[in-house]
């Protein structure tokens, strides 16, 4: 159980400001159809967090000993910072029409931006730690799930009644708070 909230929690905090979120909105005023593109940002984050837990878990397994887990422990604590830096997504990429529909689209879309994006790492790090493809998965496609779904939702309106940098510092606190404790207890 603590597989799934910590990824839920860590995911769903590391979203906020984050390009795939800006990526449902954009979505989300382009096609003004809420439901496909949920549905699209789900399958593709189960597919990718699937990925991701994955390697998270065999990395562990394979790299065991005393400085992998300092290097688990030092990669939340670099995500922190990474949390810290606004990203940018450039609208002019996704101005061109679709010739697939929401679904398809967003499905595709989220697939490859989420790539190498912080929360596919930090659901790579949450596989090493806990040793549970199902349950980090699971949590880590929840938290997508509880960031996205308001911002495909209420799109714009959301972004600007959110102070982003207050959010940013507390999901870097938390990157923070559990690298260090993982230091501890290595």
């Amino acid at each position: 159980m603590d597989a799934i909230l910590t990824s839920t929690a860590v995911v769903a905090l590391a979203e906020i400001g984050d390009k795939t979120q800006l990526l449902a909105i954009v979505l989300a005023t382009r096609f003004k159809r809420p439901l496909p593109i949920i549905f699209g940002i789900l399958a593709a984050t189960l597919a990718n967090h699937f990925l991701a837990a994955l390697v998270g878990v065999e990395a562990a397994q394979l790299l065991q000993g005393q400085w992998f887990r300092y290097l688990i422990a030092i990669s939340f604590i670099l995500m922190a910072g990474w949390t810290l830096i606004p990203d940018k997504f450039d609208e002019d990429e996704e101005a061109r029409p679709s010739r697939y529909g929401a679904f398809v689209s967003t499905l595709i879309a989220f697939f490859f931006v989420e790539m190498g994006d912080k929360t596919q790492i930090a659901t790579i790090a949450l596989g090493a730690q806990f040793h549970s493809v199902l349950a980090v998965m699971t949590g880590s496609t929840l938290g997508m799930m509880i960031a996205n779904v308001p911002a495909v939702l209420l799109g714009n309106e959301l972004i600007k009644r959110v102070p982003l940098t207050a959010v940013r510092l507390v999901a870097a606190l938390l990157f923070l708070a559990i690298g260090v404790w993982l230091l501890l207890q290595t």
